[in-house]
């Protein structure tokens, strides 16, 4: 009986470890800070939408879950997403970047 307390214990605690580390984003929110300039110009302006190179409404990311930013983001740079702005800007980014990105924007 306390083998088997102790084995759904351990179970308990290992699920809760591993799903901490999945709904964390292993970015930095506070180094993004001096990454985001880029984003802002078009993700920080409400209901802003772009003319190049067709009108598009451009998403706001603050709020955004990081797994969903880190996805995309990466999409743009092995081109499964297209978008000519998004695909330029991110092709600079390191995996860092992405996670720092992911990061900041999933909390503000």
């Amino acid at each position: 009986m306390k083998q088997k307390l102790v084995i759904n214990l351990l179970l308990a605690f290992g699920m809760l470890f591993a799903l901490s580390s999945v709904t964390q984003a292993a970015g930095d929110a506070a180094a993004a800070k001096d990454k985001i300039t880029m984003c802002v110009g078009c993700h920080g302006i409400p209901g802003y939408k772009t003319a190049f190179p067709s009108a598009y409404h451009v998403p706001k990311l603050g709020g955004q879950h990081a797994e969903y930013i880190i996805k995309a983001l990466e999409g743009y740079k092995n081109g499964t997403r297209n978008h000519p702005t998004m695909t330029g800007l991110v092709k600079t980014l390191s995996q860092q970047d992405i996670e720092d990105l992911a990061a900041y924007y999933s909390k503000n």
